[in-house]
């Protein structure tokens, strides 16, 4: 398998997607980037385009470099415009159905060497290749909000993903400046979510124990284990919809109750109550 790359497919243009093509045109690679209409389109590209703007004004960027990572980007709305890509990163809906559809489809579009990866963050690479007809050629490829400054890109390798596609995602890892870490076995939450989500739900349960504040506990784990966030702060950065999204799936996968959700955070979700990006979370935020 060549792991010399030129054009790269990437499937939703979301918070993520948006930072996943940033990080590649800003790596001199050529992308598609396709959404399920224009207006999501439009607002994709434009949070591309803030982005780099705001590269460009702190100096991380120069003129040359900002004009030419935009002229790098061509959107569209049509699946099949991603045919002649050399390898393709989904980075759609956080739902299986919807992931095993989409690579359905590319599998019947794209050539046979190109690698289809998943930017899932708990949904089973093997689950997802199995709509495919290579495998053997799908791998997870997990990258971090925001994506342009986070530096971990976890690896997560399908049961049949093959050690030529492993090297070849370890390349495209390196080349776009991330920090790599192979998850080597397809287990629910990976690496990351496997010791946050428990992490962050025990927090949740023991507030409800009363055994201390919001503030008091993110201050302990601060100063007490040098973490940059306590579970609270981190927990309303990430979504509190989307971490319970994340155990709810790992909960159906296990069974085990680490990853059952407390009630507060399902009645939480539920009031809107979603953390940084709804205004309010365990913190109230100002809009």
């Amino acid at each position: 398998m060549s792991t010399e790359l030129h054009s790269i497919g990437v499937v939703g243009c979301g918070l993520m997607g948006s930072g996943i093509v940033e990080v590649c045109v800003r790596s001199g690679l050529s992308v598609v980037v396709r959404e399920v209409s224009q207006p999501a389109l439009h607002a994709g590209l434009g949070r591309l385009r803030t982005s780099l703007d705001k590269g460009l004004e702190r100096g991380k960027l120069t003129a040359d470099e900002h004009a030419s990572a935009l002229d790098r980007v061509r959107g569209t709305t049509e699946l099949a415009d991603l045919a002649d890509c050399d390898w393709v990163i989904e980075a759609a809906v956080e739902d299986l159905a919807v992931k095993q559809a989409t690579f359905r489809e590319l599998d019947d579009l794209v050539g046979p060497e190109t690698v289809l990866s998943s930017n899932t963050s708990s949904i089973s690479i093997t689950k997802i290749a199995a709509a495919t007809s290579r495998a053997d050629r799908v791998i997870g490829t997990h990258f971090f909000n925001p994506v342009p400054v986070m530096p971990l890109l976890e690896l997560v390798r399908g049961l049949q993903t093959s050690d030529a596609t492993y090297q070849a995602a370890c390349a495209l890892g390196e080349r776009l400046g991330k920090t790599l870490v192979l998850c080597q076995k397809d287990a629910p939450g990976f690496i990351v979510n496997r010791l946050f989500i428990p992490y962050g739900l025990d927090a949740i349960r023991a507030l409800d124990d009363g055994v201390a504040t919001i503030e008091d506990f993110d201050t302990a784990m601060k100063l007490g284990m040098s973490h940059p966030m306590g579970p609270f702060t981190l927990m309303d950065f990430v979504g509190l919809d989307t971490m319970l999204f994340i155990a709810d799936a790992m909960y159906d996968e296990t069974k085990d109750p680490r990853y059952a959700a407390p009630p507060r955070l399902r009645q939480m979700v539920a009031a809107g109550w979603l953390g940084r990006k709804s205004g309010r979370g365990f913190y109230a935020y100002g809009r």
